[in-house]
């Protein structure tokens, strides 16, 4: 019989804080499918989603000392995996359309997004009720998806999507006027 052992969170942060390839596989394979579905809702390229996620994992491995087992491991892996999806499309200006809107509405709104960053985007988001900033940091920027957000948080589907919905609409309103607050400060600067 061949039975493989199963290591302990704990365990793997451990083996990794020692540099053990053994572990780091192990690590590398627990977390992957996940990280490589977040990666995969922010690109349908798979080759750079593979390299934002590899990316991602570097961070873990040189950080995995910084772990204190004060919350989620899974949580902090995916927080550093998002820092390299920022990262990866901050250079190519395209991530905070893809975070905010759906496809068919990211074209719309490129021009005001073009001229943000991702810093001025998250200030934004942090003024969403408490509620639907978490259900949107979840799903749009941690990659949860709705039924997960929904146990996570313990409330419904439903209740998951309509936050979400909120929050994009929010987000529109708030994106036009600082449009329209940028316009109107290159138009004073100019005259």
């Amino acid at each position: 019989m061949n039975f493989k052992r199963t290591y302990t969170e704990k365990e793997l942060v451990e083996g990794c804080v020692r540099n053990e390839r053994k572990f780091q596989e192990l690590f590398y394979r627990r977390f992957f499918p996940k990280m490589m579905s977040m990666c995969m809702r922010h690109t349908r390229d798979e080759d750079k989603a593979m390299i934002i996620l590899n990316d991602g994992f570097l961070r873990v491995f040189k950080k995995i000392d910084q772990f204190g087992f004060k919350g989620s491991l899974e949580g902090w892996v995916r927080k550093l995996v998002f820092h390299s999806l920022s990262d990866f499309f901050r250079k190519e200006n395209k991530y905070t359309s893809m975070m905010i809107f759906e496809e068919k509405d990211a074209s719309y709104h490129q021009k005001i997004l073009s001229k943000m960053y991702l810093d001025d985007l998250l200030q934004m988001v942090y003024t969403l009720p408490k509620a639907t900033q978490r259900v949107f940091e979840l799903y749009a920027i941690e990659g949860y998806t709705h039924p997960e957000i929904s146990k996570t948080l313990d409330i419904s589907v439903g209740t998951s999507k309509w936050h979400l919905s909120e929050a994009r609409k929010k987000l529109k309103v708030l994106l036009a006027s600082y449009y329209q607050e940028q316009k109107t400060d290159r138009y004073a600067s100019e005259n």
